[in-house]
């Protein structure tokens, strides 16, 4: 089951990178930014509760979708680009097996613990 889930992430990952080129942008601005969402992990220097918080909000592909579709709807491409980076990089993050994380602390995830073989 494991693998079947880490298929699926990467094809929500390459799905992100298909809708990417949609938009009007240079390709060098998804490989700049594809890692602008670890700056969630910044929360982490007020501890681990909003660290926790910080990363997940940065990570969740909910949030995504409602900023890309609000980019849709507005017609804001900045938007739309924004959301496609959050959804890319939350799905590379699992399909590497970086899930969202419990207050616990940072190795702590929703798909087991980080370093830690759970397979």
């Amino acid at each position: 089951m494991k693998t079947v889930l880490k298929l699926e992430e990467w094809m929500m990952f390459f799905l992100g990178i298909y809708l990417f080129s949609l938009l009007d942008y240079a390709w060098w601005w998804f490989l700049v930014l594809i890692l602008a969402p670890d700056i969630g992990m910044l929360g982490y220097l007020f501890g681990n509760k909003i660290g926790a918080f910080s990363y997940n909000l940065f990570h969740h592909k909910g949030v995504a979708i409602l900023i890309y579709l609000a980019g849709i709807y507005f017609s804001i491409s900045l938007c739309q680009l924004i959301g496609l980076i959050l959804f890319s990089h939350s799905a590379l993050d699992r399909a590497l097996g970086y899930g969202l994380k419990y207050e616990k602390g940072f190795k702590f995830t929703h798909l087991g613990e980080i370093g830690k073989n759970n397979g």
